[in-house]
Parts: C-alpha cells; sequence; structure tokens
C-alpha cells in the first residue's frame, strides 16, 4: 500500500508532536486530578469512542476469549503499569525527565532480546550500553532528594513495564485488526487503573477543585488527540511507511516533551540531565538506524551492481 509522501509526512508530524506533547499534558492533568483515577477515565474514554467509531464503520468488534486475554495483558504492561503509572511519577517529577526516562525504552527491549538469546548488531549493543550510561546522567540529580528519587524509581518501573508490554506484544494473541486491539487494550488498562484508583482511596479525592479548567482540557487532549489521533495516524503509516521512518518518534518524541516542559511549564533541566537525554536519544538514533536501514539502503546491498534500489515512501 503506498499513499503521497505529503500524507505521510503530516501524519509522522502528527505523531512526533501529540505523542511527544502527552507529558506536558498528564503533568498538567495531575496538577489537580488523583493520577490513577484520571489515567483510567482517560483509557475509558478513549475506548468508548474508539468503539463507538469503528461501530459506526461496520468494524466488528468480536474476538475469542484468547484474544481477550491477551489484549488484557497488553493493557495491563502498556497502559496500567506504563502509561499509567506515568500519571503517578509526574506528581513527583518534571515531565521533561520522564520523557527523557521514556526514551529509553527502545534500549530496554534491545536488553530483552539480548537476553532472550538474540544477537543484534555490533552497533545496537554499544549504543544500548551508552544509552544507558546516559539514563544514569538523567536520574543522577534527583537521587538525593526524597519525592523526586521515588518518582524516578516509578517512571523507571513504568519504562520497564512498557518495554515488556512492547516485546511480549508479538506472543500475546492479540486481535489481528490494530484498531481493535486497542479498544480492548484500552477498556482493560482503564478498567485495572480505576480499581486501583479505589484501592488508593483517590475516588474520594475527587472535588471541585479536582476539576480546574487547565487539568479538564489538558485530560480531553489526552484523550481525544493522545489515544485517539495519535494511534490512528501511528497504525495508519504502520501500514504505510518504511518501518525506519516510523520508528524515529522513538527519538523525536523526547525532544519535543523537553521543548514543550521549558517552554510551557518553564522547567529547567540540568546540564548533566541534559547531557544524559542527549546521549539517550543519540543512542536511540544509532540503534534505529542499524536495526532498521532504510529499504533504499536495504535493496542496494541486495542488489547486483547497476541494479536500481527500490523505491522509499
Amino acid at each position: 500500500m503506498t499513499a503521497p509522501v505529503r500524507h505521510v509526512w503530516a501524519a509522522l508530524l502528527v505523531v512526533y508532536v501529540v505523542w511527544g506533547s502527552t507529558y506536558l499534558g498528564i503533568k498538567i492533568v495531575v496538577e489537580t486530578m488523583p493520577p490513577l483515577l484520571s489515567a483510567g477515565g482517560r483509557f475509558l474514554a478513549a475506548a468508548g469512542l474508539l468503539a463507538a467509531i469503528l461501530a459506526f464503520r461496520g468494524t466488528s468488534l468480536r474476538v475469542t476469549g484468547r484474544e481477550l486475554g491477551g489484549a488484557a495483558a497488553a493493557g495491563l504492561l502498556l497502559l496500567t503499569l506504563g502509561v499509567g503509572v506515568v500519571h503517578v511519577a509526574e506528581t513527583r517529577i518534571d515531565s521533561s525527565v520522564a520523557a527523557m526516562i521514556a526514551g529509553t525504552v527502545p534500549l530496554q527491549v534491545i536488553l530483552m532480546r539480548l537476553a532472550a538469546g538474540e544477537s543484534p548488531a555490533r552497533a545496537t549493543r554499544l549504543s544500548t550500553v551508552a544509552g544507558l550510561a546516559g539514563l544514569g546522567l538523567v536520574v543522577a540529580p534527583g537521587l538525593g532528594e526524597g519525592s523526586a528519587a521515588v518518582g524516578l524509581a516509578v517512571m523507571i518501573g513504568a519504562s520497564v513495564s512498557w518495554s515488556t508490554g512492547s516485546f511480549l506484544s508479538g506472543r500475546l494473541g492479540l486481535p489481528s485488526d490494530p484498531f481493535v486491539a486497542t479498544v480492548y487494550e484500552m477498556a482493560a488498562g482503564g478498567t485495572f487503573l480505576a480499581v486501583a484508583a479505589l484501592a488508593a482511596g483517590e475516588w474520594g479525592e475527587l472535588d471541585s477543585g479536582a476539576f480546574a479548567a487547565g487539568s479538564v482540557a489538558a485530560w480531553l487532549y489526552l484523550v481525544v488527540a493522545g489515544s485517539l489521533v495519535g494511534f490512528t495516524a501511528y497504525a495508519w503509516l504502520l501500514r504505510v511507511a518504511p518501518i525506519s521512518l516510523v520508528v524515529t518518534h522513538q527519538y523525536v518524541n523526547p525532544l519535543v516533551a523537553i521543548a514543550l516542559g521549558m517552554l510551557v511549564l518553564g522547567e529547567r533541566p540540568g546540564v548533566l540531565a541534559l547531557a544524559g537525554a542527549a546521549l539517550v536519544i543519540g543512542s536511540v538514533y544509532v540503534a534505529v538506524r542499524a536495526e532498521f536501514p532504510s529499504r533504499s539502503a536495504r535493496a542496494a546491498s541486495a542488489s547486483p551492481p547497476g541494479t536500481p534500489a527500490g523505491r522509499t515512501v
């Protein structure tokens, strides 16, 4: 399937900006809203909206029991313990720091692949070591502060859960339609978070002050832009664009998040943290280039001399 280049880049820009801006949105939401409850409500609302859209288009939402179980497991790892817990972490750390830590996810997945017996390229292994060293620089400034240290630990745990879910997703037996799978993943992740919020007593924290205009606007943005628009653009890109282009969001999103945190919230990451972020982003760039060489480069390397390389989107 092919698509006009301008459409591909428009969708990629959406993924760059929207997913990069979710860290800012989360930070604004948790200023007044309980973190677990706001995250759970976000995913349940997005699941309902996406299900309604699919039903309107005539897409069947029927799944097997195995597919439902796989979607629930993915929702737990990716959304409940992954994205949902980011809401908790950002009650204690800056949005830019959260984004820097999340930027190490591709490198964590590479470590999991190594542990599973795979043998990535040498450049991939070296970039992983460098990127994790960068992670150490990012978290080092906050280790001496109690509240920040807890937030850093929670954020690292969230990133590990997202990495684990990403690594295992191909083994979970998810529904074949990615949009249908997302409905059930978001519904499961939101339900788990709502139950956790109940256990943590967050339902009792809801009052008029929790629904400040800024927090409500940011929450709606996360539901519509972060969950619906962003994912739709990403799922479409996976079908029409080279994976080497699509995965560039992994090192662009942290840059967007850091810039927005500084511009909108006045966050000022220290020199050490920024150096660590640069090392992480650079390492992810090298790893992506090593793991996903451009389609034209692959075609050229596989073709006899003088044979034209394949076209890219």
